[in-house]
């Protein structure tokens, strides 16, 4: 089956999990920014220092290098049938660019899938990844902050995807394998 797709949700909502599993059933790479990211510094890439200059300041990584990692990413040939994307797009400006990334490849996003977590359970999953991961950066108001991001720059784009006809919401919360269920018969639904 071929399917292009984007995972959304909050830190903690389980993206990162669900895309991978995923990905696995579909037989499709996740696209990952924060692993692209990495990939590009362990490779030394000319993107690799220009994040890493961004980061090592505590600074968000600007849309352009961000976007022209994912551009290189989708020029790959293992995407040719598909993919996740998960951490993109992050804004507004990123869906412009995404759209044009894909028509300019002569295809289209065949859904957003969005994890729905309440925000109290969000923030409990978080901090006990912070104290089994033991994450420093996973203090409460550093969570309550990435959220609160979230909800003001990335949760709107839901609201676009479902102008388009293609949000589908699932419920995040459960055990990992029946999220996973809801998630693939959404898939299938989206795929009909």
């Amino acid at each position: 089956m071929s399917i292009r797709l984007i995972i959304m949700g909050p830190q903690g909502s389980g993206k990162g999990t669900q895309a991978a599993r995923l990905a696995e059933a579909l037989g499709i790479p996740t696209i990952s920014t924060g692993d692209l990211f990495r990939a590009n510094i362990t490779q030394a890439t000319e993107l690799g220092a220009l994040v890493q200059s961004y980061t090592a300041r505590g600074e968000l990584v600007p849309d352009e290098v961000t976007n022209a990692m994912v551009r290189a990413r989708l020029d790959e040939a293992d995407v040719a049938e598909g993919f996740i994307l998960d951490g993109y797009p992050r804004n507004a400006a990123q869906v412009v660019e995404l759209d044009g990334m894909l028509e300019a490849d002569g295809v289209h996003l065949d859904g957003a899938l969005e994890l729905v977590v309440d925000r109290e359970a969000l923030l409990a999953r978080i901090a006990r990844r912070a104290e089994l991961e033991g994450r420093e950066d996973d203090t409460p108001e550093a969570i309550a902050r990435r959220l609160d991001i979230y909800a003001e720059q990335t949760a709107p784009l839901t609201h676009a995807y479902a102008d388009r006809g293609l949000l589908v919401r699932v419920d995040g919360e459960g055990e990992i394998e029946e999220i996973t269920a809801r998630l693939l018969a959404a898939v299938d639904g989206l795929a009909r």
